[in-house]
């Protein structure tokens, strides 16, 4: 028999974590002296307590070995138990990675004296434009691409030809920021006079007066270029007036890499 100390050394777990063990029902002590209440281990428990180590250093929690522990010897089960952490893995990897996107974009945009570079915002006018049009509501803002491959796919036996500059641009139809189902819609400025489809449609629209700034980088950027913009407003005397939109002058179907997208954030104003 081992004491608990000698067990800890073997076990590579410390003191405290085996008492732990013993008091949510992991890995008992094979005895206990009832006069001292010192806790005595057996040699043959050491391949369990590696089981233990082994699933935490996977990343599963304490909960969740004891429910593995039960099933250790059923590989059908312990294939599932892997495969689901290896989903929360990849997931967290996710959201790892685009955090630091974030850092390193935020990281690139501070001057020396730790503040964040300004975004040049101009006043100008969108031209009247002939544009094809998708208008729906998505599960998400970043699903957007939703609506480019609806365009792309009831297009293809039309040979519609862009115009140049061809104004690719995402509508944002709802009075505020959405969580979920924002309606949106997509336009590509056109040459020429085509069919509507299913879900596309043809369409002129006006010339528009709008506040924009535009910025190289990741989408991650959208808050502070707003910020940019709506103290620009304000500043200026302006009033908004209409709904918001992106142009899209380098989209993520011309470029892999974040950092090469280029983007116009535009704000319908009038003077007040």
């Amino acid at each position: 028999m081992l004491r608990i100390g000698d067990f800890s050394k073997l076990s590579r777990i410390s003191i405290r974590m085996l008492r732990h063990y013993d008091e949510i029902g992991i890995l008992h002590p094979e005895s206990v002296d009832d006069f001292t209440g010192y806790r005595y281990y057996s040699e043959s428990q050491l391949p369990l307590a590696g089981r233990i180590q082994a699933l935490k250093s996977l990343g599963f929690g304490l909960s969740v070995i004891k429910e593995i522990l039960g099933k250790y010897e059923d590989v059908r089960e312990m294939e599932r138990f892997l495969l689901v952490k290896r989903k929360e893995l990849e997931e967290e990897a996710l959201e790892t990675r685009q955090k630091l996107m974030l850092l390193d974009s935020t990281l690139k945009w501070m001057r020396k004296d730790g503040n964040l570079m300004d975004y040049n915002v101009t006043l100008k006018t969108v031209p009247e434009r002939h544009v094809a049009s998708v208008r729906q509501v998505i599960p998400a803002y970043d699903r957007e691409g939703l609506l480019w491959e609806i365009m792309c796919r009831e297009l293809e036996g039309q040979n519609v030809q862009q115009a140049t500059p061809c104004y690719g641009m995402a509508i944002f139809h709802d009075e505020g920021h959405k969580e979920h189902d924002p309606d949106v819609e997509i336009q590509n400025a056109v040459v020429g006079t085509y069919q509507d489809t299913e879900h596309v449609k043809f369409k002129t629209v006006p010339p528009i007066q709008v506040a924009s700034a535009t910025y190289k980088g990741s989408y991650d950027q959208i808050s502070r270029v707003n910020k940019a913009v709506a103290d620009w407003v304000v500043a200026n005397g302006y009033d908004f007036d209409g709904k918001s939109f992106c142009i899209y002058h380098v989209s993520p179907s011309q470029t892999d890499n974040p950092e090469e997208l280029v983007t116009e954030v535009c704000f319908p104003v009038r003077k007040k």
